[in-house]
């Protein structure tokens, strides 16, 4: 079959036309491209981060948040956006605060303190002095628990207030942030402050200085534990109840201790049957000692335990035999058999001495009779031979 000239294929171009045939065809393929509304990809640099991020989660729940931040006298820093927007589906806490803060002289520093401690419990004691004062004058205060004191001075004077110098001592030690104030001839100065432990406590004094020095002293301790002065005594065998009592107070415990005041050991009820500690009322203890012995006897020590410190008294415990009050007796006993000797020796020595007088004297009455009778026999003859010479 014969192919007609015309129908027979394509021959290619010129090698020297392709290149630039080939350019055109890319060409008319954007333009076309362009014709149909298909937009091809721009650089990732023709959108904001958080958009592309955006257009990628298109698909989730959008949840816009905003946050106001003023700082003063800070600088605003902006929250970074890339991150709200990845984190957007997370929850928003929002917190604002609200600060003034104020020189730390605006306030004295007791009234800082007192603020400080505002929950403790208030202590309020005055002292009143004069210019005639002549003795210091003192104000005994007892704390069992933390509290916050305000001590207050008043002065009264004829003279001028302000030539009058004021000082604050907790023992020698001189204290400040003192408040002084004067109407008229009074002068007022208080202090306040707090006492949390036992090395707050002792003696507060205020000082009024003019021609003569008045002192004012505030004394605090914990309670103090009553007992019985004298000794207690009791027999060997028997059973002794010591008993400690603190007067309108309740100590947080109380604790036995046998010994002197340098060496204390501490009573174990547990461990010994001996004792037995118990009390019917907070503020007193009663220590019992069973079966006892002359070893038992000294000083017995109950301690009372506050929040600010300890309290302590001892009382003091004697044992004796039963034979101990018979002494006494048998001593009387031994006298009187003495006395009773004594006069029956001198009874018998008298009677001896006055039987050999009666004996004495019994025998010159005797003696005298012997003798008066020859007298008489004498006189007898005598008037025989006169007679008879008469009679002659």
């Amino acid at each position: 079959m014969r192919v007609l000239p015309g129908l027979r294929g394509l021959r290619g171009p010129p090698p020297a036309l392709r290149l630039p045939l080939l350019l055109l065809c890319l060409l008319a393929g954007e333009r076309r491209s362009w014709a149909d509304g298909n937009t091809t990809a721009s650089p990732l640099t023709s959108l904001p981060i958080p958009e592309v991020m955006m257009t990628k989660y298109s698909n989730l729940s959008l949840k816009s948040h905003n946050i106001s931040l003023t700082a003063s006298p800070l600088t605003s820093l902006p929250i970074p956006e890339v991150m709200m927007t990845k984190y957007s589906n997370l929850s928003l806490e929002s917190h604002n605060f609200s600060l003034t803060a104020s020189p730390l002289t605006s306030l004295p520093i007791p009234e800082v303190m007192m603020t400080k401690y505002s929950n403790l419990f208030l202590e309020s004691h005055n002292i009143s002095l004069t210019e005639h004062s002549s003795v210091p004058v003192e104000k005994n205060i007892t704390l069992e628990r933390p509290s916050a004191v305000e001590l207050t001075c008043q002065f009264t004077t004829s003279g001028d207030v302000n030539s009058v110098n004021v000082t604050w001592k907790k023992g020698d030690e001189q204290l400040k942030n003192y408040h002084v104030s004067a109407t008229g001839g009074i002068l007022y100065t208080q202090y306040k402050f707090p006492i949390i432990n036992s090395e707050q406590l002792g003696s507060y004094s205020c000082f009024f200085e003019e021609e003569k020095e008045r002192r004012g002293t505030f004394n605090f301790r914990v309670p103090e534990v009553q007992r019985k002065n004298k000794p207690l005594i009791t027999y060997v065998g028997d059973s002794v109840v010591l008993v400690c009592k603190c007067q309108h107070c309740a100590p947080l415990n109380w604790t036995w201790y046998s010994g002197n005041r340098s060496v204390q050991v501490p009573l174990d009820v547990h461990m010994n049957d001996k004792y037995a500690i118990n009390g019917t009322n907070a503020n007193e203890t009663r220590l019992k000692i069973m079966q006892l012995s002359e070893d038992d006897k000294g000083s017995y020590w109950c301690h009372a335990m506050f929040q600010l410190g300890e309290s302590q008294e001892s009382v003091e415990l004697v044992v004796i035999s039963y034979l101990v009050p018979l002494k006494p007796f048998l001593g009387i006993v031994v006298e009187v058999i003495l006395l009773v000797a004594i006069i029956l020796f001198c009874e018998m020595h008298t009677q001896k001495k006055k039987m050999h007088t009666d004996d004495g004297k019994e025998f010159e009455q005797v003696e005298q009779l012997k003798s008066d009778d020859s007298n008489g026999i004498e006189n007898n003859a005598l008037r025989h031979r006169k007679n008879e010479a008469v009679s002659q």
